[in-house]
């Protein structure tokens, strides 16, 4: 009798311990959900400060200081991310010779369309016409709120780039007072190893990013060559969109290359350039998934495959695209700290890949230290 009640009375710690836990695993959620607005500029600059970290030592040993080196990085964020900008607008201007060839034929694919619902489902043309019209009435009548809705994301998107780089100068010119105050929170002889894995954190997210970064030329160019040879216009400007969009996993490069899709159909491709730009996209993402992936972006963050799509999806559930961008970084961050804790080592290799471990080949080992340097 007396062990059923023991028996009973563990089971019933254990269960309001759990309880507990996934209590706060709702507050930590919710919490993230509500302060997105605070911590996803926070989150976003920390992740570019470890970037730029390396650069900014690299600075210091010459002998510049600590905030004018800050100061650099910020000044070398702005042109990269102006370059960007440039190019974009650059491929943009030569598509608006094209607009008026675009509109014919997306006039064409609309009254085939239109058509195969007439015929399919007895809807006339008169009628499709008169549903858009109603819709389009409607929608003027909220113009005024369409207006402000747009103006205020501009200025809240404007606010959120002037923060990130304010955040990012702060975390690189104070890094060393916010390093001291976390191992303020450890015990003494836990010191080394909280350096270790502040280290290990910080390096993981580095290499992410810039491995990441060098894998998008690698796209422009693939995507570049590809799209040039099936005949698209405006190859090179699709190209950097499908590779720049790879900074949101899974879900980017679908949408850079379903636009190309679109762009191939409006310029009358018909079905053998659309056939011949899904074959691209095949070729280059088995490049990008069995070559580039290993060797560029490396097993830094080693993530198993199912957290890698659950968390993209809870990042976007949380802070939108942002959160998306920044999901496996972070998450790969985490798996770090999870591994150098006892109690928290099995969560850690549960996200993870597992303990296996493959050598690199020679010749694979080589390649790798190209990219590398």
């Amino acid at each position: 009798m007396l062990a059923l009640k023991d028996i009973s009375l563990n089971t019933t710690t254990t269960l309001s311990r759990a309880i507990q836990y996934l209590f706060l695993l709702f507050l930590i959620l919710s919490g993230l959900y509500f302060t997105a607005g605070i911590l996803m500029p926070v989150a976003l600059a920390g992740i570019l400060a470890m970037l730029f970290l390396p650069f900014s030592r690299w600075l210091e040993q010459k002998g510049i200081n600590r905030t004018v080196g800050a100061v650099i990085c910020i000044v070398l964020l702005l042109l990269t991310i102006g370059l960007l900008v440039f190019l974009f607008s650059w491929r943009v201007s030569n598509l608006q010779a094209n607009v008026e060839q675009i509109e014919r034929q997306v006039r064409q694919y609309t009254g085939q369309l239109q058509q195969l619902i007439s015929e399919q489902f007895g809807v006339s043309k008169q009628q499709q016409e008169q549903l858009l019209k109603k819709q389009g009435s409607s929608g003027a009548g909220n113009a005024a709120g369409i207006i402000v809705s747009f103006a205020s994301g501009i200025l809240g998107s404007l606010t959120t780039a002037v923060l990130v780089l304010i955040y990012v100068f702060l975390f690189i010119s104070a890094r060393k007072h916010f390093r001291n105050f976390i191992l303020k929170l450890v015990k003494p002889a836990d010191e080394a190893k909280t350096t270790r894995i502040i280290k290990e954190a910080s390096g993981a997210a580095q290499n992410y990013v810039s491995g990441l970064a060098k894998m998008i030329l690698c796209l422009w160019v693939m995507y570049g060559i590809g799209f040039s040879v099936v005949g698209v216009q405006n190859a090179f400007f699709f190209a950097i969109l499908c590779g720049t969009l790879e900074i949101v996993p899974f879900v980017g490069n679908v949408t850079g290359t379903t636009l190309t899709v679109l762009m191939a159909l409006a310029q009358g491709g018909g079905g053998g350039m659309v056939l011949s730009v899904l074959v691209t996209y095949g070729l280059v993402q088995f490049i990008q998934s069995y070559i580039l992936q290993p060797l560029v972006v490396g097993k830094d963050v080693d993530i198993n495959p199912f957290f890698s799509i659950f968390v993209l999806v809870l990042g976007e559930a949380l802070w939108g695209i942002g959160g998306m961008v920044l999901a496996i970084p972070l998450l790969g961050m985490l798996k770090i700290v999870f591994d150098h804790i006892e109690t928290l080592k099995p969560y850690g290799y549960l996200i993870g890949n597992g303990d296996e471990k493959k050598q690199d080949k020679p010749l694979t080992a080589k390649i790798k230290s190209w990219f590398k340097r």
